[in-house]
C-alpha cells in the first residue's frame, strides 16, 4: 500500500492539541501523589480531597459527548483557543490557590479545557490525515495521552518532595503557551460549520447520567452498594441515560447522533474499547498499592516500577498503528489483547506473592499488549462509520474512556478496601487477597474485550 504524505501543518495541529490532552492527564495523575500534603495544608478529609479528581473527571465526561456538536457548530481553531485559554486559566488559579475551594475551581476549569481538547485531537486526525496513515497517527495521538499516566506520578512525586506541589502547575504553563501558538499557526478548517441550536435538555441528561454514574462508582470504596451514595446515584445515572437516549431519538438537532451505536461492528469495538480501559485504569490502581502495602516499597519506588511498562506501552501505540496501516487491524488488536489477558492471568495466579521485579516484567508485557491494541480499536471502530458519523463515534469512544476509567478504579478499590476491612491477617495479607480478587475482575474484562473484537471482526466482514 502506498503511503501518502501527511501535511506538516496537520502534524503541528495534532502536537498542539495533544500537548493540552497530555497536560490534563499529567496533572490528574500527579495530583494523586499530593493528596496527603493537600489534606494537611488545607485541613480537608480524604473524602473531600478526592473531589480534585472526581470533579475533573465528571466535567471531562460531560463535555466530551457534546464534542461532535461543537465540531459541527464552531471552527476547530475557535475550539482550540477556548480550550487552551481555559486550561491556562485553570493552571494559574491552582498555582496561586489560597484555599481548597479555589483549587477545586481551577481543576473544574481545566476539566472544561481537556473535555474540548481530547476529542479535538482525534477529530483532526480523522478528518485531515490520509486514510493510509490514520492508524499510525491515531497511535501517535494515543501515545500522547498514554504517556501521561507513565510520567505523572513520578513528576508529581519529585516536585512535592524537592520543591512544592504548586510547581506541578507552573512547570506546565510554558508548554501550554507553546501549544497555543503552534495551534494558531497550524490548525486549519477543512469542513463547513453550520448554525445549530443547543439542546439544553439533552445536556441535562448528559450531566445527570455521568454525574450519577461517576459519583456512584466513586463512592463504592467507602459506602455500601445499597445506599443513596452508591445505588441511588447509579440508579439516577441510569435514568438520566434513558432520558438522554429518548430525547436524542426525537430531537431534530441532537447533541450526538446515536445512529453510530446501531452499527454492529462499531458497537462491538466500542464495548471492547470500554473494557480495555477498565483493565488499564484498574491495574494502575492495583499495582502501586500492592507495591507499597504488600511489598513495602516507597511511593517513589512504586512509581519507578510501573514507569518502564507505561513508557514502553505508550511507545508501542504508533508501532501498532503502523502495523494496522500495513497489514490490517486484526493482527495487532487480537495479538495485543491476547497478551493483555495472558499477563493479567499470570498476575492473578501469583497475586499472593508478587515481587517488585515480577510486577515490572508482567506490567511491561501487559503494556506492550495495550499499546498494540488500544489505539487500533479506536481506529478500526471509527472506520466502520460513514464520514458524517465519525465525529459522533469519536465522542462516544472518548466519553466511554472517561467513564471506564472512573468505573475501573472504583471497582478494584472497593474490592481491595473490603478485603482490608476483614479481621484475618495482616494488612499486607489482606491487601494481597483483595488485589487477587480485583485482578480476577480485570481478567474477565480483558477476556470480554478480546471476545468482543472477535465478534467485531466478523461483523466487519459482513
Amino acid at each position: 500500500m502506498s503511503k501518502e504524505k501527511i501535511d506538516p501543518r496537520v502534524v503541528g495541529a495534532v502536537l498542539a492539541t495533544g500537548l493540552m490532552s497530555l497536560s490534563g492527564v499529567i496533572v490528574e495523575t500527579a495530583m494523586n501523589i499530593t493528596f496527603p500534603t493537600l489534606m494537611k495544608q488545607f485541613n480537608v478529609t480524604t473524602g473531600t480531597v478526592q473531589w480534585m479528581t472526581t470533579l475533573y473527571l465528571l466535567i471531562v465526561a460531560c463535555i466530551v459527548p457534546i464534542s461532535s456538536y461543537l465540531k459541527r457548530r464552531f471552527k476547530l481553531k475557535q475550539l482550540f483557543i477556548v480550550a487552551n485559554l481555559l486550561f491556562i486559566t485553570g493552571l494559574v488559579i491552582d498555582a496561586c490557590a489560597g484555599s481548597f475551594t479555589w483549587l477545586l475551581l481551577g481543576r473544574a476549569i481545566q476539566g472544561f479545557g481537556t473535555g474540548i481538547a481530547l476529542p479535538l485531537m482525534f477529530n483532526i486526525i480523522l478528518e485531515q490525515v490520509p486514510l493510509s496513515r490514520i492508524g499510525m497517527m491515531t497511535g501517535v495521538g494515543t501515545l500522547v495521552t498514554a504517556i501521561g499516566p507513565a510520567i505523572g506520578p513520578t513528576y508529581g512525586g519529585i516536585l512535592v518532595t524537592s520543591l512544592n506541589w504548586r510547581y506541578i502547575f507552573w512547570i506546565l504553563l510554558p508548554f501550554l503557551i507553546v501549544s497555543f501558538f503552534v495551534g494558531i499557526k497550524t490548525i486549519k478548517q477543512v469542513s463547513t460549520t453550520q448554525s445549530e441550536g443547543f439542546d439544553f435538555l439533552s445536556m441535562l441528561g448528559v450531566i445527570v447520567t455521568f454525574g450519577g454514574l461517576i459519583f456512584g462508582f466513586s463512592s463504592l470504596s467507602d459506602q455500601p452498594f445499597l445506599s443513596w451514595s452508591v445505588g441511588g446515584a447509579i440508579l439516577l445515572g441510569i435514568l438520566g441515560l434513558v432520558y438522554f437516549v429518548q430525547r436524542t431519538r426525537h430531537s431534530a438537532h441532537p447533541l450526538i447522533h446515536l445512529q453510530a451505536v446501531t452499527n454492529p461492528a462499531f458497537a462491538w469495538h466500542l464495548l471492547a474499547f470500554f473494557l480495555v480501559q477498565i483493565t488499564a485504569l484498574g491495574l494502575s490502581f492495583v499495582l502501586p498499592n500492592y507495591l507499597q502495602l504488600v511489598d513495602q516499597q516507597s511511593a517513589f519506588v512504586a512509581g519507578l516500577v510501573v514507569l518502564p511498562g507505561a513508557v514502553i506501552g505508550a511507545a508501542f501505540s504508533p508501532i501498532g498503528g503502523n502495523i494496522l496501516d500495513r497489514f490490517g487491524a486484526k493482527r495487532p488488536i487480537l495479538l495485543g489483547l491476547g497478551l493483555v489477558v495472558i499477563m493479567l492471568v499470570v498476575m492473578t495466579g501469583t497475586a499472593r506473592g508478587l515481587s517488585a521485579w515480577a510486577i515490572l516484567g508482567l506490567y511491561v508485557g501487559y503494556m506492550v499488549g495495550i499499546g498494540s491494541a488500544f489505539g487500533n480499536i479506536m481506529t478500526d471502530g471509527l472506520k466502520q462509520l460513514p464520514a458524517e458519523l465519525k465525529a459522533d463515534g469519536n465522542a462516544l469512544m472518548n466519553a466511554m474512556q472517561q467513564f471506564a476509567g472512573a468505573m475501573g478504579t472504583a471497582i478494584v478499590s472497593a474490592l481491595i478496601a473490603a478485603s482490608q476491612a476483614g479481621n484475618v491477617g495482616s494488612t499486607a495479607v489482606k491487601t494481597a487477597a483483595g488485589s487477587q480478587l480485583a485482578l480476577l475482575i480485570l481478567v474477565i474484562a480483558g477476556t470480554g474485550a478480546f471476545l468482543s473484537m472477535v465478534v467485531a471482526f466478523k461483523k466487519n466482514r459482513i
